[in-house]
């Protein structure tokens, strides 16, 4: 079977980039992204190309090329999946706030329904792709609801999980280390499984392209994403024993990073890590092993959350202390919001949770963030109270201009290692601030030595 006829249900951070890479090399394969969000889908078909509402390098070249010839967002969903061979399923999977498995397990309504409105607009064959992250066995379930629709439509589930990472989403498209399809093993999910691995052999090689059972599959993106986190949360461990006994975590990481067995990747020190992924699959991961009474499994995995939960905790109460146990009426200056440089994402930021904190010891927050837009960041505020916070927005002021946003501030916590902040005049920064002057740098991307010239009082993590 060749695909002709792509449809990619969600028009986010995944299914975004992900279709948009397919269209641009894939020029004989149409790709329609759909989203019921016409706001958003108007931000994808904004003339002006630099307003596409998700932010990666060298995407909006790709929109650019592709978008009016054979890419095409739109929100009308129905007829894109009539009209579709392939229906990838790209919408959100947060984790549950109600119910059974509240706060752990995966909030799959989204998917099933999305897997309801295929089975009752579609009236040929479709091949069905998983691109959400979602707990193991999932696709029984939307193959349960597909095969019960009495049309006479067949369906083929396949799990094509994405491993991008933000920042370089369009490079890990163009180059990635790997693609994973699983399916059945039937000759109809074997032949379903070779049309998808037929798409993504335009570009890439077929040896980077996995095929496995659709169970190692969707369990293989829990795990990737559980790996990596592991790392972030114990370099981190390892970096507030660095404080108390005089070593540098970066000088630990560098030497060990240079043993082969363990890789210098994801072992940089940092407030903790962030974003849509890793939070929310660990504690998939948990949920899922506890529903098997796999107790130790899941203390395991839950420890990764704690220590970084722990860390974004430490850094707020380092700032506090520092500045002499008090943070009430100080401005306190955020350099970067986002999660991690090169996105606009700033779900699980680590600023979100340290602004908490500190607003907790009703410190003002200036906020500036060369990509982050205003709204979002006391949206994220929002979000916090309806989780318990006692805090909003009111603490916080959102800056355009940077050193607008550290001008008389007490102190200053990189929270993004947005590149931009290295080539700033340190030296006019320091000469408007309250003196004093205290940088926080929990990114470690600027130069200690430098600072402590020009008069900062520097507390890294780690040192």
């Amino acid at each position: 079977m060749k695909v002709k006829n792509i449809c990619c249900i969600g028009a986010g951070y995944v299914g975004g980039p992900t279709m948009s890479v397919i269209a641009y090399k894939c020029p004989d394969i149409k790709v329609n992204i759909v989203d019921l969000n016409a706001e958003r889908i108007a931000a994808w078909n904004d003339e002006d190309v630099n307003n596409i509402p998700v932010y990666e390098p060298g995407l909006s070249d790709i929109v650019a090329a592709a978008r009016g010839k054979n890419l095409f967002f739109s929100t009308d969903v129905e007829k894109a999946i009539e009209e579709a061979d392939m229906i990838f399923i790209s919408v959100n999977t947060p984790t549950k706030t109600y119910g059974v498995g509240k706060g752990m397990a995966a909030d799959l309504k989204y998917i099933e329904l999305c897997a309801r409105q295929i089975a009752a607009v579609a009236k040929s064959d479709k091949i069905v792709v998983e691109k959400s992250t979602l707990p193991v066995r999932t696709a029984e379930a939307v193959k349960n609801i597909l095969e019960n629709t009495g049309n006479g439509v067949k369906f083929q589930i396949l799990s094509n999980p994405e491993f991008l990472a933000e920042g370089t989403a369009v490079d890990d498209l163009l180059n990635p280390d790997r693609v994973l399809v699983g399916g059945d093993t039937t000759p109809e999910g074997q032949e379903a499984m070779n049309a998808l691995v037929e798409v993504y052999a335009n570009w890439i090689p077929k040896d980077r392209i996995l095929t496995t059972n659709v169970w190692s599959s969707e369990l293989s993106k829990l795990t990737a994403n559980a790996f990596l986190a592991q790392r972030v949360s114990s370099i981190n461990a390892i970096s507030e024993l660095c404080e108390r006994t005089g070593a540098d975590v970066n000088e630990v990481a560098r030497a060990i990073g240079t043993d082969s067995r363990i890789g210098p990747k994801f072992l940089k020190a940092s407030v903790g890590f962030g974003g849509s992924c890793f939070q929310k699959d660990i504690l998939n991961l948990v949920y899922i092993a506890r529903t098997y009474g796999l107790t130790e499994v899941a203390d395991y995995w839950e420890q990764v959350i704690i220590m970084n939960d722990h860390q974004k905790r430490r850094f707020a109460s380092n700032i506090v202390k520092t500045l002499y146990n008090t943070v009430s009426g100080k401005k306190i200056a955020f350099l970067g919001w986002a999660f991690k440089k090169d996105t606009n994402d700033t779900r699980e930021s680590a600023a979100i949770y340290v602004a908490d904190d500190l607003l907790n010891e009703q410190a003002g927050i200036a906020v500036y963030d060369p990509k982050v837009e205003e709204e979002a960041i006391y949206r994220d505020m929002d979000y916090l109270a309806t989780r318990g916070s006692s805090v909003n927005r009111k603490g916080i002021t959102v800056y355009t201009d940077p050193y607008e946003a550290c001008r008389d501030a007490h102190a200053i916590a990189i929270l993004t290692e947005w590149d931009e902040f290295k080539g700033y005049d340190w030296q006019r920064i320091y000469d408007n601030m309250k003196k004093p002057a205290f940088v926080f740098d929990g990114r470690n991307i600027l130069d200690s030595d430098q600072l402590q010239k020009i008069g900062f009082i520097v507390s890294s993590i780690g040192k």
